[in-house]
């Protein structure tokens, strides 16, 4: 799964809520949080004004919605049902977080941005971190499952090395230092390949 299409754009027949949730996505990567109003919101989904309040009444309301917006499309930018059966080799998990990895440096820039800024919003909102943190659980449990059964040690610590590989990769090449020198997926796959070396022994 690519999804590779801007955040504005939603499929046709849009629930008024993914509209919504994906407007306010779109504003949070433009604007930063302070950009994310309902009035906003209300125009860059081409939405009577009004119309996002009366779905999500408070900030609060607003803000998880846009939390369980970015879960849906991480999933499929992430190709979470599309993960490689672990008797296919390290090779083939490999290849498919590092196509993952590239997307999410790539085609959907605009969406790791959107999440960084609600990542940072959340901790100083308890009640928004509950829904950020529920909503990366599944990719979390679904690595931990497929390195244990390609033989990990330790699961939890190798998932935690891995995602946090993964976050600093592109948190530097999306709103760091290697902003202007995004790697290829080439570059993306050797990296990942050296890590997993590590962990699982090659």
């Amino acid at each position: 799964m690519s999804e590779g299409t801007p955040l504005t754009a939603s499929p046709a027949g849009a629930t008024r809520a993914g509209l919504v949730a994906d407007a306010a996505l779109a504003l949070l990567a433009e604007r930063g949080m302070r950009g994310l109003t309902h009035r906003a919101v209300d125009e860059a989904a081409g939405l009577p004004q009004g119309s996002t309040s009366n779905l999500a009444r408070t900030r609060q309301a607003l803000l998880e919605l846009a939390v369980r917006r970015l879960a849906d499309r991480e999933a499929r930018v992430l190709g979470l049902d599309e993960m490689p059966d672990p008797r296919h080799g390290l090779d083939s998990l490999v290849d498919a977080l590092a196509l993952a990895t590239h997307r999410a440096l790539t085609r959907n820039r605009e969406l790791t941005l959107a999440r960084y800024e609600l990542a940072l919003e959340a901790t100083r909102r308890p009640e928004l971190r509950a829904h950020f943190d529920a909503a990366g659980a599944r990719f979390r449990e679904q690595l931990g499952a497929l390195v244990t059964a390609m033989g990990s040690a330790d699961p939890a610590r190798h998932v935690l090395s891995l995602v946090a590989w993964a976050d600093g990769l592109m948190f530097s090449c999306v709103a760091g230092t290697f902003h202007a020198q995004v790697p290829s997926l080439h570059e993306v796959r050797a990296g990942l390949r050296e890590v997993l070396d590590g962990m699982l022994g090659g």
